[in-house]
């Protein structure tokens, strides 16, 4: 079996199914407990329902760049993190640092990676597309169109994933804490993925024009990143 570091130093792919074999990959190379591994599941089941629905889309380029893009910030920061904790992005330090705890539920984990990749990658990824298919993001009309259209797909397939989550240990201890703390999802029950995705749309904006201004747009990066991290390690505060 591969190791974490092994299958993170390897190229980002190119394609919807690279990144499929390569979260594959991931999820294959780490103990099932893990809490990288509970993410990983999550945006393996999230990503196939997204390319198995194929809806019609307004630019499939678009969010298929922005797809590939977007999963190889993921990849970036599991590669930073084997090569050297400390250059980890500050958005992804929770998960990683916390991965091995057994006193934090399986769907925390899964919510905190969503944090980390959604309010911190997701921006970066967005701008990074239009770039490269020479968009101009403020009027991305069509692109934002299709971007909003799969919050429905996304949010579904969160949920069932979500109740897969809830099941053993998680449920387990759910059912132990409830008269004490209440509900695990209690505790992060603010999630909505389609409110993030629309906050990550205009943190991309806001990027989007600050690149005329690198040393601030790379300082408004830097403190978004930390902002997100912060948000995480509350979702991964241990249940007991």
């Amino acid at each position: 079996m591969a190791t974490l570091a092994k299958v993170a130093a390897q190229p980002n792919p190119a394609t919807i199914a690279g990144v499929l074999a390569r979260l594959e990959e991931i999820e294959a190379a780490l103990p099932r407990g893990d809490g990288v591994a509970w993410f990983t599941r999550l945006y393996l089941a999230v990503t196939r329902a997204v390319d198995g629905a194929a809806p019609k889309f307004h630019d499939e380029r678009f969010l298929t760049t922005l797809d590939v893009v977007f999963a190889g910030l993921y990849f970036d920061a599991l590669r930073a993190f084997t090569a050297g904790p400390e250059a980890c992005p500050k958005a992804w330090a929770p998960l990683v640092e916390a991965r091995a705890n057994r006193h934090i539920a399986p769907i925390q984990f899964a919510l905190a990676g969503m944090n980390a990749h959604i309010n911190r990658d997701l921006p970066v990824a967005v701008v990074r597309t239009c770039e490269a298919l020479k968009l101009d993001l403020p009027g991305a009309d069509r692109e934002h169109a299709d971007y909003e259209a799969v919050n429905g797909l996304l949010a579904a397939t969160e949920q069932k994933v979500k109740r897969q989550f809830a099941t053993g240990f998680a449920g387990e201890l759910d059912a132990a804490l409830r008269a004490v703390i209440g509900k695990a999802d209690d505790r992060i029950a603010m999630w909505n993925v389609a409110l993030a995705r629309d906050a990550a749309w205009t943190q991309a904006e806001a990027l989007w024009e600050l690149r005329r201004i690198p040393p601030l747009a790379s300082r408004y990066l830097a403190t978004l990143d930390r902002v997100v991290g912060f948000a995480g390690r509350g979702l991964l505060i241990p249940l007991l």
